[in-house]
């Protein structure tokens, strides 16, 4: 698998304070790289960098072989797509005019001949066609999810950047949302997705680089990082990794107190 995008050394300070230190990681053409880490490791905003919509304190990040800084705002939007946490739309658009935002980079160029297809097929594959009409602000939080999803998977990118991506769906729709992921990976393109369920992540993902405090702890095979005493370290509470009784992806769980008999 080629190198798709590639971050050294990247840090990002706010306000003087660290949110991100020598972070270092690969992401490939044809895999699924799952960000994970507890709650203010820095996954959304190595997210952020890594899209080019914040721009590193320190190190770099090339993407497709070059800087993020050297390719134009149009170039950048054909080559990456940014799916955020929170989905807001200022007036009230059709959903299906959102999704038909996501070719807005292709404007102008022989792949606008695709725009009505790419639409159709997006909204298709997140199941939400028959909401093409409805007012993007009437939908619901897991509505606006897979609209916001088909948006970016309409953009047709090499490369998906996923926040938290299956926060607001209910299981049939996690599944769907990481079986995209997966197909997208299959065809060739890259794909890096924040999740906060460790089984999801052993389900679907290739590797995994773990965050902890701004810092990569460990970038590596999924089964290598989801190891029972790092994770417990990093998310400062007792985790099991478990076989799963029927041959598939081990199950993380947190471990709780039994009851006494």
């Amino acid at each position: 698998m080629t190198e798709l995008l590639v971050a050294e050394g990247v840090g990002c300070m706010l306000g003087g304070r660290p949110l991100l230190t020598d972070v270092h990681l690969t992401v490939r053409r044809g895999e699924i790289l799952a960000l994970l880490g507890p709650n203010g490791a820095g996954k959304s905003t190595l997210l952020s960098v890594l899209a080019g919509d914040r721009r590193p304190t320190g190190g770099e990040v090339r993407l497709d072989g070059r800087p993020l800084a050297a390719h134009r705002p149009a170039e950048l939007a054909r080559l990456r797509a940014l799916l955020p946490q929170h989905h807001e739309v200022s007036f009230p658009f059709a959903a299906g005019e959102v999704v038909r935002m996501g070719r807005a980079p292709w404007t102008g160029t022989p792949a606008a001949a695709d725009d009505e297809p790419a639409v159709a097929g997006a909204m298709a594959a997140t199941d939400c066609g028959h909401l093409a009409a409805r007012p993007f602000t009437a939908l619901s939080g897991g509505e606006r999810a897979r609209v916001a999803l088909a948006r970016i998977l309409a953009q047709d990118t090499p490369l998906l950047l996923l926040d938290e991506p299956t926060a607001a769906l209910d299981l049939r729709h996690q599944e769907l949302v990481l079986r995209i992921a997966r197909e997208r990976a299959g065809a060739g393109r890259g794909v890096i997705v924040v999740l906060h369920d460790l089984t999801l992540a052993a389900a679907h993902a290739d590797r995994i680089a773990l965050l902890d405090a701004g810092r990569t702890v460990a970038v590596g095979p999924t089964g290598d990082v989801l190891d029972a005493a790092l994770l417990s370290e990093v998310y400062r509470h007792p985790v099991e990794v478990l076989a799963h009784p029927r041959g598939g992806a081990p199950i993380v769980l947190p471990e709780r107190p039994r009851e006494a008999d």
